[in-house]
């Protein structure tokens, strides 16, 4: 007998579970409380795994960019006042409120990116901008490549650092991307990211135009497409009566691609997100081209009404996040979402499967008056050629249905100078009497030679964000 046991004082032992049965519960009970614990283990896992990419990742960046943040509220500082602008203000007006010269500084705290036509080159880079933009124009892109880039070496020489103007890294980016050299784009993006310590334009796959943006490529892939590009604009409430809005989608030509507006939309439910997803998937299954207006917005929107682990909100906004993310080609944020939606409703997520390229776009929010909103949209071809005769008639016959010529420069690459020069008079013709034209997303390049001809004095340019 042990030492111990002489001052148990005849106290019982502790009770033992008492026959097979009893062992068998126990035992039972027992296995599913591993399973549990072990199914918790795996979620804790997976999250810690996820924050410690993102830790690596954050640790790279500061190796990187070794450099203090800058204050809140820093900014360049503003440019001066043009001449007329600082006479108006010294003279005051009595009609005129005296704030409104100071429009002439910054204007993007005051208006919609979108809404704010593209900027004009420095003076300092302005004779390289519209040099390039014409040798591009004629089709002597790598001239135009050397004298970007020399330009950008005369920048990077003189210490201009994030003070120089960045409209030569533009048209440098959109040169690359329409000749489809992702590799040096890549490497100028690089560059791009140490010189201004932002993020660099990412690349949107093959341009249309093809490699040297002629258009061949755009050809055989059936992208060459010019006319009226039909639209579905949706209301500001994504929810069921989106289902009227998609039921027009028979009706609509096959042929052309396909303009999914969702500019105005402001809040989503579960059955507006499935309408809208089976909607997109079943379109990309028929091979439709679709461009895809504020889809990054709509994303953001879906992301900050979902909670990990609340499945009262249904898989619907979940699926249509991850779709969106897709078509955006956000491969990292698609797999976070992904792993929050296996969290949420223990099911294993969709593949990551991005749109084949030209097959679908997307383009940021634009909040364009009503009336070119409701307008179907012309789309312009990749390239453009000097015998364009065709292309300016079926513009024509867009003019006489149309009250604003609103024309989509998604696809175009590149815009021959004669035929830009053609093009010009047969607008001056077709809106006069201060009629709305409007060039929507167009590369920089293009955007620089539209300028230079002069086309400022009868549209209203918007080059694509970077």
């Amino acid at each position: 007998m042990g030492l111990f046991s002489l001052f148990k004082k005849g106290k019982p032992d502790a009770a033992a579970p008492d026959g097979d049965d009893d062992a068998a519960r126990l035992a039972a009970n027992s296995e599913a409380q591993r399973a549990a614990a072990n199914s918790q283990l795996q979620r804790d896992i997976a999250r810690a795994t996820a924050l410690k990419i993102d830790a690596i990742e954050a640790a790279m960046e500061a190796d990187i960019f070794n450099m203090p943040e800058p204050a809140w509220g820093s900014r360049p500082p503003r440019p001066a006042l043009s001449a007329p602008a600082a006479a108006h203000l010294a003279a005051g007006d009595a009609d005129t409120p005296a704030t409104l010269p100071l429009l002439d500084a910054s204007t993007t705290e005051l208006l919609a990116d979108d809404e704010i036509p593209a900027p004009v080159a420095a003076d300092a880079t302005a004779p390289v901008v519209e040099e390039s933009a014409i040798l591009y124009a004629n089709g002597q892109a790598a001239i135009a490549v050397q004298m970007l880039n020399g330009a950008l070496a005369e920048a990077a020489a003189s210490g201009q650092g994030a003070q120089q103007d960045r409209t030569v890294w533009w048209l440098l980016f959109d040169l690359y991307q329409a000749q489809g050299r992702q590799q040096l784009f890549d490497s100028l993006s690089i560059d791009y990211a140490s010189t201004f310590e932002t993020s660099p334009p990412a690349w949107r796959g093959a341009a249309a135009g093809g490699e040297g943006g002629n258009g061949a490529a755009a050809a055989r892939d059936g992208a060459a497409y010019a006319g009226v590009t039909p639209a579905l604009s949706f209301g500001p409430a994504l929810d069921g009566s989106a289902a009227a809005i998609l039921a027009r989608l028979p009706a609509l030509d096959a042929a052309a691609p396909l303009r999914l507006d969702l500019s105005r939309v402001a809040s989503a439910d579960a059955d507006g997100c499935a309408l809208l997803l089976a909607a997109l998937q079943h379109l990309q299954k028929q091979g439709r081209e679709l461009i895809v207006v504020a889809a990054a917005e709509l994303a953001a929107l879906l992301q900050a009404g979902l909670q990990v682990g609340r499945r009262e909100d249904g898989a619907a906004p979940w699926l249509l996040l991850l779709e969106l993310l897709q078509l955006l080609n956000r491969e990292k944020d698609f797999e976070e979402s992904s792993m929050d939606y296996c969290v949420t409703f223990e099911v294993s997520p969709p593949p990551y499967a991005p749109p084949a390229p030209r097959q679908v776009a997307t383009a940021a929010r634009q909040a364009a008056p009503a009336a070119a909103a409701a307008s179907d949209r012309f789309m312009l071809p990749p390239v453009v050629e000097a015998s364009c005769g065709a292309l300016l008639d079926a513009i024509g016959a867009y003019a006489e249905q149309y009250p604003a010529l609103i024309f989509d420069c998604s696809r175009l690459a590149r815009l021959d100078y004669a035929a830009a020069n053609q093009l010009l008079a047969r607008l001056q013709q077709l809106a006069p009497h201060g009629r709305r034209v409007e060039f929507r997303e167009v590369n920089h390049l293009v955007a620089a030679l539209l300028r230079l001809l002069g086309y400022a004095g009868l549209a209203r340019i918007f080059a694509h964000k970077y």
